[in-house]
């Protein structure tokens, strides 16, 4: 009798639907009609990023190699320490685990250091935005205090122009130059690397389509992240980074961050009250292998941060499992380390 009850069920095709909802899953036509219906929602919100194709022009292929090469350069410090990846490693995928990054003669920088990968994404840089671009980032990291702590510009450029390969490197990134070897050129080629630093991740191949790309508590997570608000600073292809906005809409951040002094934000650098507490919204490429968050490094439990930003953007009290499945979707924006985010072998000093 039972045997001839299951075979009209599976006749029927009701038997596996009856399994499904015991289990406490949907049946396979709804699970493929929410993940269309999330993929259409994130298509709204997110943009994909896809792997930098390396420059074909010659001259643009070799300032991306000269870049390279100065990003990785410390003889330009005050120290002969310090280079741009002293705060960008590789392991920390291109951040430096520390609260506040350490530059030169191991001076502490005032904020965190955010990741460079896909840094070209970010409307400005520097959690206030005082650097309009990767190029001006990069020049005036030359004479920052806790970054190369140089006097003035003329100080790296002579230790740059010591080294005789580098006359030849310089020529033939910036032809045609009087002399090419100066700070400009110097921010030009370093941001022409950067540009190639994109880490696309199982996102992005959930963005192009494959919706297996992404688990179930990936998925789960991503509706969570768009139903609770998140991405409506958190967007675009960044998913954040192009926009500023006041960390603490609802509740002072350093309330729940635990931080004795706050940092004023992009107020310091506009001297406007209207941008107080204001910073830009980090990208959150590659969030989950950055710790520590925020930009004092305040916080280095990622679950946690998840659920301040809750409290302070939001005014919800995140559970355990929405911040659990809102962190495995995090997770799926970690990229790949780029190839070619690696020193090339220096330069030789000219011989004694």
């Amino acid at each position: 009798m039972r045997a001839s009850f299951l075979g009209v069920l599976l006749r029927l095709g009701i038997f596996s639907c009856l399994v499904a909802f015991s289990s406490g899953a949907p049946p396979a036509k709804a699970q493929d009609a929410q993940s269309k219906k999330l993929l259409d929602d994130a298509k709204q919100i997110f943009k994909p990023i896809s792997v930098a194709q390396p420059a074909k022009d010659p001259v643009a292929a070799a300032r991306v190699e000269l870049g390279r090469r100065l990003f990785f350069e410390n003889r330009v410090s005050m120290d002969g320490n310090v280079s741009c990846s002293h705060c960008h490693l590789p392991d920390k995928q291109a951040s430096d685990g520390l609260p506040k990054a350490i530059g030169v003669f191991g001076k502490e920088n005032p904020r965190n250091a955010p990741t460079i990968f896909n840094a070209l994404l970010n409307v400005k840089q520097h959690w206030r935005g005082e650097r309009e671009s990767l190029e001006d980032q990069a020049e005036k990291s030359l004479l920052g205090p806790a970054s190369f702590g140089n006097p003035d510009f003329a100080t790296p450029m002579g230790k740059l122009k010591a080294v005789p390969a580098y006359a030849g490197a310089f020529a033939k990134a910036f032809p045609g130059e009087k002399d090419p070897i100066n700070s400009k050129n110097w921010a030009l080629a370093i941001g022409a690397f950067e540009r190639t630093l994109l880490t696309p991740s199982k996102f992005d191949a959930f963005l192009a389509g494959d919706a297996a790309a992404l688990s179930k508590e990936q998925q789960a997570g991503l509706r969570t992240f768009i139903d609770l608000g998140c991405a409506g600073c958190h967007e675009g292809a960044g998913v954040g980074g192009d926009s500023f906005q006041k960390f603490g809409l609802v509740v002072d951040y350093w309330k729940e961050t635990g931080v004795a002094t706050p940092d004023k934000g992009r107020a310091d650098v506009t001297k406007s009250d209207s941008d107080l507490y204001i910073f830009k919204v980090p990208s959150l490429r590659n969030v989950a292998k950055t710790a520590p968050y925020f930009h004092d490094g305040s916080i280095d439990d990622l679950t946690k941060a998840v659920k301040i930003m809750g409290k302070t953007q939001l005014g919800a009290d995140i559970s355990d499992k929405d911040a659990a499945e809102i962190v495995a979707f995090l997770g799926s924006l970690t990229g790949p380390v780029p190839a070619n985010y690696s020193a090339l072998e220096p330069y030789p000093d000219a011989p004694n």
